[in-house]
């Protein structure tokens, strides 16, 4: 970047990681243009920053060209987090087009203004690749079949991917692409659209059955929210980043069923813990293919962007269930 702060756009910026990368972006002096449709962001997410002469927030669709038109100035890169997630319940068709439409109109914005593209991808990329841990580079993406609407997001992230490295060989100006693993923490969405874990600290602190897909023998990754910001962050303002595909995340694996486990213990809620497990076959009479562990290599983030995720899953977890339970009295009390 030419100037000590500087001047971003972030997509998808009233979402989990948006509005998390906003405070962090905000906290060091930099200024943003947030843009979100809202469709599964809240603005209750950013409300901290209403009134900040460094932040505008734009309620627009990141799909359509004019949403970027009458942006003024000089930027130093678009942060382009805004996606349409996994199809655990079908809109395949929505997880695809809405995910290569908004990519192509901010890979659009950087070409045109000869600045930095960071763009969101997904462990899912990988696919069911059994050799870990997964590497950018050595870790062939393996995708189960295009009948399954389950490999949707993955395959648009995929060519999301693609896209972006295309331009920046077609137009000479510089692309991040960032596979996320397992992110959590505050703002997270408190359904399957955040993830296990937000469904899993919703059942407990209700006492509703927790569902687990499979025998939870499965295993993830889980990130705290602020280790994959500062992997975002660091990203965006490294040059050292330019042109790579980098894993964020943290290398520490376990088990679905431990992670319930956990949660449970954390949460300091009466009574045993109740699991319901749910068979894949359950999902849209289809057979949902799972992806049985996921573990990031986590070298070249180290390397490029001197980013080791700090926060353990235990103390990440309790946060997490701090934050969602003060959230459900909020939601509760109206």
């Amino acid at each position: 970047m030419t100037r000590s702060s500087g001047r971003f756009v972030v997509t998808g910026v009233a979402g989990f990681l948006g509005s998390n990368l906003l405070e962090r972006m905000l906290r060091d002096g930099h200024e943003v243009i947030g843009i979100d449709n809202l469709s599964m962001g809240r603005l209750e997410n950013i409300a901290a920053f209403e009134g900040n002469p460094k932040f505008r927030f734009l309620k627009r669709d990141v799909i359509h060209a004019e949403t970027f038109a009458d942006l003024d100035g000089q930027f130093d890169a678009i942060v382009h987090l805004a996606a349409f997630k996994i199809p655990r319940y079908g809109k395949a068709i929505d997880t695809l087009k809405i995910n290569y439409q908004g990519t192509e109109q901010a890979l659009e914005f950087a070409r045109n203004r000869n600045i930095k593209a960071v763009l969101a991808s997904t462990s899912d990329v990988y696919g069911r690749n059994p050799n870990l841990p997964f590497a950018e580079e050595g870790t062939d993406s393996v995708i189960g079949s295009s009948k399954s609407p389950r490999w949707a997001y993955a395959v648009s992230k995929l060519f999301d991917e693609h896209l972006g490295l295309a331009y920046a060989d077609a137009y000479g100006f510089p692309v991040t692409a960032l596979r996320f693993f397992g992110s959590y923490g505050p703002n997270q969405n408190t359904t399957w659209w955040g993830g296990p874990q937000s469904v899993f600290i919703d059942c407990v602190l209700t006492g509703k059955p927790i569902p687990i897909h499979g025998d939870g023998m499965q295993t993830r990754s889980f990130t705290y929210v602020s280790d994959t910001v500062e992997g975002i962050y660091q990203a965006t303002i490294r040059p050292e980043a330019n042109g790579e595909i980098i894993n964020i995340g943290n290398n520490k694996e376990i088990t679905i069923l431990e992670l319930a486990k956990l949660i449970k213990r954390l949460s300091n809620t009466p009574g045993e813990l109740n699991i319901q497990f749910t068979p894949y076959e359950s999902f849209n009479g289809k057979k949902y293919e799972d992806v049985m562990r996921r573990v990031p290599d986590i070298r070249l983030c180290e390397k490029l962007l001197g980013v080791r995720a700090k926060v353990d899953v235990e103390e990440g977890m309790a946060r997490a269930i701090e934050w969602q339970r003060a959230f459900m009295a909020k939601q509760k009390a109206g």
